[in-house]
């Protein structure tokens, strides 16, 4: 028997745990309802208790107990009161109380009883509505059970249930339904299996009394937005209503209404005339009503009419100078302060000139010489509109004179070919870094001259051509000394051209350094080829081809740019000072540092 009543004890418990936890969910969940919540709630109303139990008792001087199912008690009223932490959690004292039938005699009192309770407990109030809010309770407390044909016995008891408040106003709410699952236990006898579990239900309803707590219903409020915030006169404007706390089953009726300007619109937008707006601030307000007593607002929204700023352009002209009955294209750069749209217009103080939008062709034909003042407008799109100019200027030159007559070309080819230059030839480490404007032999020098008057005359013909000149120095030396000394040697060249006549700037300079070397079999091929070499010269050169080859490659390169041609080399074996140009005596010598050495070219 006692084993059976923990079991029971248990499993109560554990729907006990459940139901809370069932509780806190539920909770949770309600507490993102907005409806406010009283402070104060007062219950009261009928109570139904139906015990589901069989009573066990033992009559004075019996020896065995007497049993009977007890029967429902429909007698009772309840009462409670809560007090609410917030919109959903609250605590309730309550109390009931169910008495006896009253009925005579053994046999009919026997299966009837009385409870009373009064406990104590958490009430969750799930949803708070307008119209509704369930609840769940869990109470704790004392349960005093009367049994009519036995005598009283007060226990610990539970409840866990719930209910259901229809709010008739927001003071009072029907509890349409309230019921409580009821456990508690008694005995009336010492035997085992004489105990009496109650477990049963409860149910109640009533009226329930709200006092404190929350705040009435907001005052509807309104807010007004314009769009855009700043026109110009004519352009469209539109404003905006947006209500709050209205009943939502009534109709918002708006009336709209501005200050200097016509506003038009029933509904939650209005449209905005600015077509006779003078610049400055414009106020638009719009009242909104449901109908009912305070449910009124009202709001406002300002818009700005702007002062119309002009264009601004610029003027340009491509070419700004151009012959008689050339053309010149005429640019405009215009931009609108306030973003219109522009139109562009064009006139020439002499001269034809056409086009449209940012640029125009001005036409000279027939102009007299001199300046013409064209003039760029820019009108924006308004009605009417607001203007811009700019001027540029176009210089009218007169027509060149005729070219002279066209060089035959028979003097052109002669020419060309006396530029096929000689190359020019430098002793050995010539010139010195000391002494750069020495270092050319006469015989050099003559070459030089009659190439420059040649070039002089050649100019006439040809005045884009140029000499290009390259140096180059024998490989005696480290490629660093060979590099300055052939820029040397090309400077020597130009500077020596340049003060016979030769313009400065119709010259190209490279120097090779010992790049580009001629070899022996090259000059022996060149030796065969000159018809001005006797046997005699030609057996001299042989018995000196290792210093002919040295000589040959201590030379400046002329080339003409016109033609591309390659200067004709002339080995220094037919000029007067071909002893001094191979011979290796009287060479000036260069420091060097320590390292393998080599003779300077």
């Amino acid at each position: 028997m006692l084993s059976h009543l923990k079991s029971r004890l248990a499993r109560r418990l554990a729907m006990f745990a459940a139901m809370i936890a069932v509780l806190c969910t539920f909770a949770a969940l309600a507490a993102a309802q907005d409806q406010p919540a009283p402070k104060w709630e007062l219950y009261g109303g009928y109570s139904y208790f139906y015990p589901h139990a069989e009573i066990h008792g033992l009559l004075p001087g019996a020896l065995q107990p007497l049993s009977s199912r007890l029967e429902s008690n429909p007698r009772g009223a309840g009462a409670s009161v809560t007090y609410d932490f917030n919109r959903w959690f609250g605590l309730t004292l309550d109390t009931s109380a169910h008495w006896g039938s009253g009925e005579g005699g053994l046999g009919n009192r026997i299966d009837d009883a009385a409870l009373s309770t009064l406990s104590f407990g958490p009430k969750f109030t799930l949803v708070r509505s307008k119209h509704f809010s369930p609840f769940l309770e869990v109470l704790v407390g004392d349960h005093r059970l009367m049994p009519d044909a036995f005598y009283d016995v007060d226990k610990l008891g539970f409840m866990l249930g719930g209910g259901l408040d229809i709010n008739l106003s927001r003071h009072v709410a029907l509890r349409l339904i309230r019921a409580d699952y009821v456990a508690s236990n008694y005995r009336y006898a010492p035997f085992p299996a004489s105990a009496t579990d109650i477990g049963g239900v409860r149910l109640q309803t009533g009226l329930n009394f709200m006092f404190g707590g929350g705040e009435p219903p907001p005052p509807p409020t309104a807010a007004c937005s314009i769009q855009p915030a700043e026109v110009f006169a004519g352009e469209p404007v539109t404003a905006t209503a947006t209500g709050s706390n209205f009943t939502p089953k009534r109709t918002v009726k708006y009336t709209w209404n501005g200050t200097g300007v016509k506003v038009a619109g029933t509904d939650a937008s209005a449209q905005v005339d600015t077509t006779e707006s003078q610049p400055g601030d414009y106020v638009v307000t719009a009242n909104l009503s449901d109908g009912r007593k305070n449910g009124s607002a009202s709001c406002s929204a300002r818009f700005t009419v702007k002062q119309p700023r002009p264009p601004v352009i610029s003027c340009s002209a491509d070419p700004a100078s151009v012959r008689i009955g050339a053309s010149s294209t005429i640019h405009s750069n215009g931009s609108s302060p306030d973003g219109r749209r522009l139109i562009y217009s064009y006139s020439a103080s002499s001269g034809d000139i056409a086009g449209s939008g940012d640029s125009a062709t001005l036409n000279t034909q027939g102009a007299q010489p001199g300046r013409i003042t064209v003039t760029c407008n820019a009108n924006d799109d308004r009605v009417p509109p607001l203007t811009a100019s700019s001027t540029t200027m176009v210089e009218v030159q007169a027509p060149p004179p005729p070219p002279p007559p066209p060089t035959p070309a028979p003097e052109i080819k002669r020419l060309e070919a006396k530029l096929a230059l000689h190359s020019i030839y430098f002793q050995t480490a010539r010139p010195t870094e000391e002494h750069p404007e020495g270092g050319l032999l006469d015989s050099q020098a003559d070459t030089l001259k009659a190439l420059a008057e040649d070039y002089k005359n050649y100019l006439k013909y040809m005045p884009d051509a140029h000499l290009i000149l390259g140096g180059h120095a024998d490989p005696r030396g480290t490629p660093e000394y060979n590099k300055k000394l052939t820029e040397r040697r090309v400077e020597r060249t130009k500077a020596f051209l340049v003060e016979h006549g030769v313009p400065a700037d119709h010259f190209e300079l490279k120097a090779f350094g010992e790049e580009d070397q001629l070899t022996a079999e090259q000059i022996k091929e060149q030796m065969a080829d000159n018809p001005d070499l006797s046997p005699q010269e030609r057996q001299k050169m042989m018995r000196n081809l290792t210093l002919l080859v040295l000589a040959n490659n201590r030379r400046v390169d002329v080339t003409l740019s016109t033609t591309g041609q390659q200067s004709v080399r002339r080995y220094p074996f037919n000029a007067r000072d071909f002893l001094t140009l191979i011979s290796p005596k009287g060479i000036e010598k260069k420091p060097v540092k320590k390292s393998p050495v080599k003779k300077k070219p």
